[in-house]
C-alpha cells in the first residue's frame, strides 16, 4: 500500500474549521481575510469544481484565477515537466521563456511589441505605473473611484476600493465609473468629460498626467461595460495630454468576456500598456506587462528591470500550456456562447424578483445589482445574505461596487450550460428570501 501524503484529504477532515480558524489567525494576523461568514475548508478542485474537507462539491462561479479550469491535467503537465527540469530565471539564455513571449505577445495587437514578466498583477501594474511615468515625465495617475489595481506601495495608491478615497495619493485623480445603469447611462457619457475634468485639476495643481488607468470590466466599481466612444475619448485626451493608455485585464483578459481575448478590444482603443495577472497561470503566480517598445528604450537603459521569479521557466510552460487549453478548447467562444445563455437565464431571475434592478453582462462576467427599496444600507447587507445563502446552497460568488450590492459572477471559462442552470436556480432560491 503506498503511503498517503500529509496533504491528503483524510487528514485535513480531520482538522476542525474552528481550530483552522483559530490557528489562522494566530499564525497569519487579523489582515487575513476569509471568503463568507462559515469559511469553507478546501482540500481540492477539479474544472469548476472546489471540494471541502468533507467531500461536498461546490460550484465555483467566482474565481477567474483557474482560468482554464481548477487543476487542468494539461496545465498542471506542464508544471511538472518544467519543473523537473529546469527552474532558473530570465538572466539566463531559455528557448522556452522565449517562446511563451512570442506567444503571448501574438494574442495581442502588433503595436505591443515587448513583454515583461512579473509574479502577480500588482507587480505588473507597478511596473506599468513606473514605465509610464518614466516616458510621459508624469507623475498623476488618472482611475475611476472604487478600483482595485494592486496591494504594492505603488499600486494601493491606485486602489481606493482598498484603501478608501483618502489613501489615494494627492497626485493622482479619480473619476466616477462609466455607470451604465444609473441615470440611464449619464455617467458612462461623462466619463470621457470627467477624464479631460482631471487632466486640467492635475495641471492647476502643477502636476503632469502620467497615465490614464483603467479596468476593461471595471470590477470593483460593479461591472460596468461602457460605448466604445466614450471610452476612446477618455483616451484621446489623456493623449492629448501627453499622458500613457493603461488597460489592466488581471479580471477581464483571457478571453473572459468572450469577443476575444482582451477587454479593452471591446472599445476599440490600442492601448500603450497592457498589464495581466491571476487567470495567465490558471493558478499558479504570474503576471505580465505587455508595452509599446518605444516606451521602454530609455526607461531599460536607465532604470532596467529584474524579477528574479518573474517569467522562470516553469511559469512560461504554464503560460504556454493556459494558452493552447484556451485556444483548443474554445474557450473564447464558450464564453460568448453559455455567457449569453446564462445572461438569458439571469434576465428571467430579473422578472421574476423585484430586487434585482439591473444585470450587465459581457461574456462570462457578470454584474446583479441588487436594490432594497432605495435603502443602500438594507440592499449591501441583503446582497452579502444571497451570496452566504449560495454558499450555504452549493454555489460560489462574490459581491463587488461601493454599495456592496452587486452580485459578482465570474466562473472559470470551462463553465457550461448545466453549470449555468444550478447558478440560476440556486440564485433563485436565495432571492426567493429578499
Amino acid at each position: 500500500m503506498s503511503q498517503s501524503s500529509p496533504f491528503s484529504e483524510n487528514k485535513d477532515a480531520t482538522v476542525s474549521d474552528s481550530a483552522l480558524l483559530e490557528r489562522r489567525a494566530r499564525l497569519l494576523g487579523p489582515t487575513y481575510r476569509a471568503f463568507y461568514g462559515n469559511p469553507i475548508h478546501l482540500v481540492r478542485g477539479s474544472g469548476v469544481w472546489l471540494y471541502d474537507a468533507q467531500g461536498r462539491k461546490f460550484l465555483d462561479a467566482y474565481n477567474n484565477v483557474a482560468s482554464v479550469g481548477h487543476c487542468h491535467p494539461r496545465v498542471v503537465e506542464a508544471l511538472a515537466g518544467q519543473a523537473a527540469t529546469l527552474n532558473t530565471h530570465t538572466r539566463y539564455l531559455s528557448e522556452i521563456i522565449l517562446d511563451y513571449a512570442e506567444k503571448l505577445l501574438g494574442t495581442a495587437p502588433s503595436h505591443l511589441g515587448h513583454a515583461m514578466f512579473t509574479c502577480t498583477g500588482s507587480e505588473a501594474n507597478d511596473l506599468a505605473i513606473r514605465i509610464a511615468q518614466h516616458s510621459s515625465g508624469g507623475t498623476g495617475v488618472i482611475i475611476t473611484d472604487f478600483a482595485y489595481h494592486g496591494a504594492t506601495i505603488a499600486t494601493a495608491q491606485l486602489s481606493p476600493a482598498a484603501v478608501g478615497a483618502r489613501g489615494v495619493g494627492t497626485h493622482h485623480r479619480t473619476v466616477a465609473a462609466p455607470d451604465t445603469f444609473r441615470d440611464r447611462g449619464r455617467a458612462a457619457r461623462d466619463f470621457a468629460s470627467n477624464v479631460a475634468a482631471a487632466i486640467d485639476d492635475m495641471r492647476a495643481q502643477n502636476i503632469r498626467p502620467a497615465a490614464l488607468l483603467f479596468d476593461s470590466a471595471f470590477s470593483s466599481d460593479g461591472i460596468f461595460f461602457p460605448g466604445a466612444a466614450v471610452m476612446r475619448e477618455a483616451a484621446n485626451h489623456v493623449r492629448a495630454a501627453g499622458g500613457i493608455i493603461i488597460a489592466d485585464e488581471v479580471q477581464s483578459g483571457f478571453g473572459r468576456l468572450g469577443q476575444g481575448m482582451w477587454g479593452f478590444a471591446n472599445y476599440g482603443i490600442e492601448p500603450d500598456i497592457v498589464t495581466m495577472g491571476k487567470p495567465i497561470g490558471d493558478g499558479h503566480p504570474m503576471g505580465a506587462v505587455l508595452v509599446r517598445p518605444a516606451l521602454v528604450a530609455s526607461f531599460g537603459s536607465n532604470t532596467g528591470y529584474f524579477n528574479t521569479f518573474g517569467g522562470n521557466p516553469v511559469a512560461a510552460a504554464v503560460g504556454i500550456a493556459v494558452l493552447d487549453v484556451i485556444e483548443g478548447e474554445g474557450l473564447i467562444e464558450n464564453a460568448r456562447d453559455v455567457g449569453a445563455y446564462t445572461r438569458d437565464l439571469l434576465d428571467a431571475l430579473q422578472s421574476r424578483h423585484g430586487a434585482v434592478a439591473d444585470v450587465r453582462h459581457n461574456g462570462l462576467y457578470f454584474g446583479v445589482e441588487l436594490e432594497a427599496d432605495g435603502d443602500e444600507s438594507l440592499a449591501a447587507t441583503k446582497t452579502s445574505a444571497v451570496v452566504e445563502a449560495m454558499r450555504e446552497d452549493g454555489v460560489l460568488i462574490s459581491s463587488c461596487g461601493p454599495r456592496g450590492n452587486v452580485l459578482k459572477i465570474r466562473p472559470p471559462l470551462p463553465f457550461a450550460r448545466d453549470n449555468a442552470e444550478q447558478l440560476a436556480e440556486t440564485l433563485d432560491r436565495a432571492l426567493s428570501h429578499w
